[in-house]
């Protein structure tokens, strides 16, 4: 039997009836989200604790100093993050690889990276950034004489720390160029080193602040660092994807830090009292936002 259709006369009220079940619905779903987008913040509150992700061997941005502790420009800057956020927070320090830092980040045990991370958009699918905390670029370090361009590389084994957009620029840029040049990946900055005190490369490709770092720990003669930049990266904190509260939170913590210039004594810190180059000048202008 044929179902017959709505009577005229009903078709005002079945309208009214769509519209009204479909703004309940729209409703519903802004209140979700509201409420996703506050869920880190609420946890922080509540609990007293943040989490923060550190790394081991990112020297000066984020490492373990002499007695175990995370050390570093970025984790100076994370613990300013957590104060200015819960009051005496209970701060928990979490070890990540470079490999799984930005899963760690999607898959919530961190709730900030405290590393040199840099902003692509491949990662902004994975993870959200805050605003930019430092410019850094990467860096050609050599036993023989100093590598200048790409070409110079040409026949030799370049080692890079794997998982990292450094060795994405570096494998990139050579097969561009079209240089037989053999990478060797090695999972950290310090296995880097050594393979080329030993030899066993001939160059090592990394963030020329970190390896610089390194050197001016010694014990390793006549290696240099090239002179020359070779990328520029914009290194941000990453946090939970599509949490918006969580961000600004973050983001008005780090705004106050460079608009009152707080930003120089943590960086004096980490770098001394040097002066700042022209892109960390214009950093700190940029990164000034008002907050009203």
């Amino acid at each position: 039997m044929a179902r017959s259709k709505n009577p005229k006369w009903l078709e005002p009220l079945w309208e009214q009836k769509k519209s009204e079940t479909a703004k309940r619905v729209e409703g519903a779903v802004k209140e979700l989200a509201k409420q996703g987008e506050t869920v880190t913040l609420d946890r922080i509150r509540q609990t007293g604790a943040i989490r923060l992700g550190y790394r081991a061997d990112a020297k000066p941005y984020s490492y373990r100093d002499a007695q175990g502790q995370p050390a570093g420009y970025v984790v100076d800057l994370c613990l300013q993050v957590a104060a200015a956020i819960q009051p005496k927070p209970r701060v928990e320090f979490v070890l990540v690889s470079a490999e799984q830092r930005f899963e760690a980040v999607r898959d919530g045990r961190i709730d900030i990276l405290c590393d040199p991370s840099s902003v692509t958009m491949q990662r902004r699918e994975m993870v959200d950034f805050s605003l930019p905390t430092f410019v850094e670029g990467a860096g050609v370090i050599s036993r023989a004489k100093p590598i200048t361009v790409f070409e110079d590389l040409a026949g030799k084994k370049v080692g890079v720390l794997a998982g990292t957009t450094t060795e994405e620029t570096l494998r990139k840029s050579l097969a561009d160029l079209k240089l037989k040049t053999e990478v060797i990946p090695v999972t950290d900055h310090r296995a880097g080193l050594d393979l080329l005190s030993d030899g066993k490369i001939d160059a090592y490709f990394a963030d020329r602040g970190i390896v610089a770092a390194m050197l001016r720990e010694g014990g390793r003669p006549g290696i240099q660092i090239s002179k020359q930049y070779f990328s520029y990266e914009t290194y941000a904190l990453a946090l939970p994807r599509d949490d918006g509260a969580f961000r600004l939170a973050v983001d008005r913590t780090l705004a106050r830090l460079f608009r009152t210039g707080k930003i120089d004594d943590l960086m004096a810190r980490t770098f001394g009292r040097t002066p700042a180059d022209e892109l960390l000048k214009a950093l700190t202008i940029i990164n000034s936002v008002p907050d009203k």
